[in-house]
């Protein structure tokens, strides 16, 4: 061969990039997905300093007056209160009716030995406090981890159970196919508002029991993705090959097909994190999800409920704001991740 063109084959090589440099590449070229990476990762970091108790950790602390307002508002004005006056006079005399009587001398000089210390609690908070005076910008953080938490979570096990069981179909088919396909249509048969519903009254509440139920409910897109992207490349040549020199059948399924369907994986798991979050926010507003010593951006919801009434709508305001920034940062992160990994969506190259 020619050493010229050997030299140019070495050259090309060295210089063709992988999958995911590429896909990165792309992914910085575009400055809305930077700037909401940018945004995702400020909340992670919020989230680890409030599960390690840096921030947030009082959050059920009463520092505050009852629906003390943000400090931007300044204090609520002064009430008035009417205060019933002492009947001035000497004390009567009641030993002779009252046995107890010659003890009450005793009793308050006994009393003024124990001297109580009262808390002075704010009038206003950064941004204002609850019913009971605490911070709603700490149940907000707080707020930020659980649901947070709760729906990456809930998208990794759906993400598990689709992948796997379309994994199986696509591959396979045949029997196993087809009782996959039947599983997949009972699920998805049933309104899945009310599936969720369903599994919530038998499950409980509490964190692990919002995860399981939308892991349980929300697995039916990914496999159905998953399933017909094994189809498409169980019947390709480099599987075949594969075959050919003696690979195993889990070799080929997840050595060989799914790293090249990884991205479509990765991408519907960002976008199934984004629908768990809102529902636990549903399910937490309607009483559903998270236990009452807890706190999430539903729960919130619903204890504003009750305050706007009365014109307190701070708490309402900084929930919606923590959820609509990261929820929208999210979304345009997974969109660009989308467009980054399979660039002929948008025709970038």
């Amino acid at each position: 061969m020619n050493p010229n063109v050997a030299s140019s084959l070495d050259d090309a090589q060295q210089k063709s990039e992988g999958v995911w440099h590429a896909a990165w590449r792309r992914f910085k070229a575009d400055r809305v997905g930077l700037v909401s990476l940018g945004v995702v990762l400020a909340f992670v970091l919020l989230i680890a300093a409030a599960a390690l108790g840096l921030v947030a950790g009082k959050w059920q602390d009463e520092v505050g007056v009852p629906n003390a307002p943000p400090t931007v508002m300044g204090p609520r004005a002064a009430q008035t209160t009417s205060a019933v006056e002492s009947p001035k006079g000497p004390n009567v005399d009641l030993s002779d009716i009252d046995p107890l009587a010659p003890r009450y001398q005793e009793w308050e000089e006994r009393a003024k030995q124990f001297q109580t210390t009262e808390t002075v609690k704010a009038e206003t908070l950064p941004f204002g406090g609850d019913r009971l005076g605490r911070d709603v910008l700490a149940k907000a953080i707080k707020g930020t981890e659980i649901s947070v938490f709760v729906g990456v979570a809930a998208a990794l096990c759906a993400t598990l159970i689709g992948t796997l069981l379309g994994a199986f179909s696509g591959f396979f088919g045949g029997k196993v196919g087809d009782f996959l396909e039947w599983l997949y249509n009972v699920f998805e048969s049933i309104p899945n508002i009310l599936l969720i519903f369903a599994f919530a009254a038998v499950v409980g509440r509490g964190v692990e029991s919002v995860v399981v139920i939308l892991a349980l409910t929300g697995w039916t897109g990914m496999y159905r993705q998953v399933r017909a992207e094994f189809i498409k490349h169980a019947s390709r040549e480099y599987v075949r090959s594969a075959e050919a020199i003696g690979a195993s059948t889990g070799s080929r399924m997840f050595r060989h097909i799914l790293p090249n369907v990884s991205h479509v994986i990765l991408v519907r798991t960002s976008l199934l994190a984004v629908g768990f979050i809102k529902a636990e926010v549903i399910l937490s507003y309607l009483g559903l999800g998270v236990r009452v010593d807890q706190v999430s951006w539903g729960t919130m919801l619903a204890e504003a409920q009750s305050e706007l009434i009365l014109g307190h709508w701070w708490q309402l305001a900084t929930a919606t704001l923590f959820m609509a920034v990261f929820v929208t940062a999210f979304s345009l992160m997974a969109d660009a991740l989308r467009d980054a990994l399979d660039p002929k969506l948008r025709g970038l190259e």
